[in-house]
């Protein structure tokens, strides 16, 4: 069997289709349920988090086992897959290691070095383990993970090379201002009780808000959460719970809103949020121009003062629509090859050349000529010329949000037309993968790869030394047998020979077979944990012609109880 990982997360997908493709925890059981009764796999485990959706199992064929999980992906994702397909990867063997233990790590997080994807692992690991769908292999790596993980934070600066998502979101939200002097006195509105709602709420809580209003659809989490927050001895934050439908209420006197909701549909729509900034400020809150695309501003039409002295005639160009910035091929478009010269030489700074005394030339070769200097002041400039000097844009300010909203939710719980309304800063996954990419990585980054590289490497070896122990196994309890069966026959060829006599010789039978089989078993062990070492086992069965069957039997007990073994 072989450990095989396919998926997909930020670094591969965009936001838009991880969005789609999460799964609720209903479909995490299916998924893990399907994929072990699917023929190539044996076990199976699903680490779906707010930024990736991997499916882990120990399948017999590389291929089948691919396509087989891809197709399960799919299917529980509800997007095709055709279209997942772009967006998924495959890793195996050790490259399925390296990546687990590199996610372990805060390595592959959005946020590099953030923790809180320990404690995802170790729920994807109970969860697999509930449903029996973890066997030896997926209970060896998921929990070696959580320690590989343990230790890189604790023996190395990563903390220091990133925080948690909830840190790095508000230090968004407060737009490189320190946190704590931007959150002190704020009024803050949490929605959800999760993991990752809980962890915000303690994150504002010791920033300094002044008040969290707790929402949630199960309003006994919401007031346990609450509760915690109020006793906590080092905030000293008043914490309340209401239930979902008060959110809307709850907003209009929040400063700042967290969600992160298991919610398929939108928590927080456009109109919604407009109505709430309506009521804070007593005016519409309209679409804000400023974070419209540069494309989308309308520039200034024909006729503007920047086009005096330009050799053009602009009234020649009337049917171009008001306020059309005619750029490249569109300015140049049907006119000769003169007026083309004249154009570059003035956009390009110059004068408009003179060509009357020039009249009498015209023809092919006039026009490769003057087209060619047309081209030639293109190539200096950087551009083709426009019909008129560009005029500066000048960006209307952004108004001070009233507003600021963390969506941490995937799906999404906040729509994204709200990036769009004046008076309202959001934050969201995506937003935060695009902040993420400039984020600097620090030197104790180089320091965990290294770990990751040495883990890997035991933990192979690890693994290939296992898989010779049922072999061993049954290698000793052959020479078990054979040990009874020869005093057995001693006893009925002396049948006089007491007690005593009978224990010693049993005893020194048993202390030459385990001699004989003392360095060769000890070594194979060792070759057997080496690159390539896996023949060994097979080498081993044959020479001492070892019954297959007991060799499964040794490994189905093991895989049973393993099985059944608690995360770390």
């Amino acid at each position: 069997m072989s450990l095989l990982v396919v998926g997909l997360s930020h670094r591969s997908a965009p936001v838009s289709v991880l969005e789609r493709a999460s799964l609720n925890p209903d479909a995490q059981l299916k998924l893990l349920q399907d994929t072990v009764a699917a023929e190539p796999a044996a076990e199976a485990a699903v680490l779906a988090t707010c930024n990736r959706i991997e499916l882990y199992a120990d399948v017999d064929k590389f291929h089948a086992g691919v396509a087989e999980l891809s197709t399960l992906l799919a299917q529980h994702s509800g997007v095709g897959l055709e279209e997942l397909t772009p967006y998924l990867y495959v890793h195996y063997e050790d490259r399925a290691v390296h990546h687990l233990f590199s996610v372990a790590c805060g390595l592959d997080s959005m946020v590099v070095g953030e923790g809180q994807i320990l404690g995802q692992i170790k729920d994807s690991l109970a969860r697999a383990q509930d449903l029996h769908t973890a066997g030896r292999l997926l209970n060896d790596l998921f929990q070696q993970a959580l320690r590989v993980g343990k230790r890189a934070h604790s023996e190395t600066g990563i903390d220091r090379a990133g925080q948690s998502l909830v840190t790095f979101g508000l230090e968004q939200l407060s737009a490189g201002a320190d946190v704590e002097q931007w959150a002190r006195g704020k009024k803050a509105l949490v929605i959800g009780a999760g993991s990752m709602s809980s962890l915000a709420a303690a994150t504002l809580a010791r920033a300094g808000v002044a008040e969290i209003v707790v929402a949630n659809r199960t309003f006994e989490r919401a007031e346990r959460l609450a509760q915690i927050l109020s006793e906590g001895d080092d905030t000293d934050v008043l914490a309340r719970a209401v239930p979902m439908d008060a959110v809307p209420g709850e907003l209009t006197r929040a400063d700042v809103a967290v969600s992160c909701t298991g919610a398929t549909g939108l928590v927080l729509t456009a109109d919604s949020v407009a109505a709430t900034v309506e009521g804070r400020t007593g005016a519409p809150a309209v679409e804000d121009t400023a974070v419209r695309e540069a494309g989308e501003t309308p520039l200034p039409g024909a006729g503007s003062a920047t086009d005096e002295n330009c050799p053009l005639d602009l009234s020649s160009v009337s049917s171009v629509p008001s306020g059309f910035s005619v750029m490249g091929e569109a300015a140049v478009a049907g006119m000769d090859a003169a007026t083309l010269e004249q154009h570059g030489a003035w956009a390009a700074g110059g004068t408009a050349v003179d060509r009357t005394r020039e009249a009498g030339r015209s023809g092919p070769e006039a026009d490769a000529e003057l087209i060619g200097a047309l081209a030639a002041t293109a190539t200096r400039v950087g551009r083709i010329p426009e019909r008129r000097r560009p005029e500066p844009v000048a960006e209307a300010p952004r108004p001070q949000p009233v507003l600021f909203l963390l969506d941490l939710a995937m799906p999404r719980d906040v729509d994204a037309a709200v990036h769009r309304l004046a008076g309202v800063r959001l934050v969201d996954i995506e937003s935060l993968a695009d902040a993420s990419a400039d984020a600097p990585m620090a030197a104790d980054v180089d320091m965990v790869r290294r770990i990751v590289a040495n883990e890997v490497a035991a933990f192979g070896a690890a693994q290939r030394a296992a898989h010779i122990t049922p072999t061993v196994v049954a290698l000793r309890s052959m020479a078990a047998d054979v040990v009874a069966g020869e005093i057995a026959r001693l006893e009925g060829r002396l049948p006089g020979l007491d007690d005593k006599h009978r224990a010693e010789i049993t005893q020194t039978v048993k202390r030459v077979v385990d001699k004989l089989l003392h360095a060769p078993t000890v070594r194979v062990k060792q070759l057997a944990a080496e690159p390539g070492g896996a023949g060994y086992a097979d080498a081993l069965r044959t020479l001492f012609d070892l019954d297959q069957e007991t060799v499964a039997s040794v490994s189905r007990a093991e895989n049973s109880t393993e099985k059944n073994r608690g995360p770390a």
